[in-house]
């Protein structure tokens, strides 16, 4: 594979570890499917195509049954498969070109992983493919609902890497192992995302007018939470800054990601842990949007370890960097309250921040 496609086979890995639904634009024949039939068999993962362009609404929102408890919905053979082996890939080929009744039926699939009255497995990672416009069969365009389901990647093709993968072989995909507590990196990223958001309020949704691009990635509260999930999983594995920046990209869009990636690079964070150790020591930024950043990184660093010392040091942290301004650390106030370790009380340091709990339902 090119530089670029390494790039593009690491985030979709990422995208298939996270449960995150991701969709390949590339040209017909290009080997989008066969990547990731490769990625799945390389560890034994069911493996199902579903060709979204010739199917029915009634395949994905389910076939209507009279039973003795009234209508039912059946659920399709590949639903039935992919339930029964408890996770998987469903590959959605093709999708660019369904008729919008199956789009509109492929919504709820996407997006609650449920097919007619049967519901997937949460561990289901969802693939999608699609052509471009100008090189896609005869058909509808993806709709704006449906694209703001995926973080979308674009497939590049290098002449050097075909002739070499048909005499050597191409190499096969590998989805990582995201270590178990990967998830504790969420709130770092959702604090990277919602320091950003704070000084751009205008990119927490922004539908595409134009309608050439209503089919691609475009920010809306969905695709900030999976871009969020994405960059967690990320900082887990610690994947390149290429991959990242497809990450972003495919999640919100040009504009609004290449906005966010120079925001992160311009920010100059402490480290959490230090903070953890000292916080008299760590020098925080003045700004809103990055305070807001650095204390959802310690609230996400304690989450990774909540031991009743690191709890009490994240209260101390957050009353001397956020005490004139509890707003600012009220995701963060939230985060350890919901992590309060068993049998250990509020200090002190978190009453400038009770009125922020109570509204939260944190408190009894």
């Amino acid at each position: 594979m090119t530089n670029q496609n390494a790039t593009v086979l690491e985030a979709l890995s990422l995208a298939v570890a996270a449960h995150v639904p991701v969709l390949l634009w590339g040209p017909p024949g290009a080997g989008k499917s066969s990547a990731v039939e490769d990625m799945c068999r390389s560890i034994d993962l069911t493996f199902e195509v579903v060709i979204a362009s010739i199917r029915e609404p009634s395949d994905f929102s389910g076939l209507p049954v009279i039973t003795e408890n009234g209508v039912e919905f059946a659920p399709p053979r590949w639903a039935k498969t992919l339930s029964e082996a408890g996770n998987g890939v469903l590959f959605l080929d093709e999708i660019s070109t369904a008729p919008p009744a199956v789009q509109a039926a492929l919504l709820r699939v996407v997006l609650e992983r449920v097919v007619g009255d049967l519901a997937l497995p949460d561990e289901l990672a969802i693939v999608a493919a699609a052509n471009p416009p100008d090189q896609a069969a005869d058909g509808w365009d993806l709709s704006a609902p449906l694209a703001n389901r995926f973080c979308h990647l674009d497939w590049h093709v290098d002449v050097m890497t075909v002739a070499t993968g048909l005499v050597a072989g191409f190499p096969t995909p590998v989805i990582p192992t995201l270590p178990e507590d990967w998830k504790n990196q969420i709130p770092i990223a959702a604090g990277l995302v919602g320091g950003f958001l704070s000084v751009r309020q205008s990119l927490v949704i922004q539908p595409p007018i134009e309608r050439a691009l209503a089919g691609r990635a475009w920010p809306s509260p969905r695709t900030w939470e999976m871009l969020a999930r994405l960059l967690a999983a990320a900082f887990a594995v610690e994947c390149s800054l290429e991959t990242k920046r497809n990450l972003v990209i495919g999640c919100v869009g040009d504009g609004a990601g290449l906005e966010f990636l120079n925001w992160v690079q311009e920010l100059d964070l402490p480290d959490p842990e230090a903070a953890l150790i000292d916080p008299d020591s760590v020098v925080f930024p003045e700004r809103g949007d990055r305070l807001y950043a650095a204390l959802s990184a310690v609230a996400g660093a304690v989450a990774s370890d909540p031991t009743p010392d690191r709890w009490l040091a994240g209260w101390r942290v957050l009353e001397k960097a956020a005490g004139q301004s509890p707003d600012i650390g009220a995701i963060a106030a939230k985060v350890l309250a919901q992590i309060r370790p068993d049998g250990v009380s509020a200090p002190p340091e978190a009453s400038i921040f009770l009125p922020v709990l109570e509204a939260a339902g944190l408190l009894e």
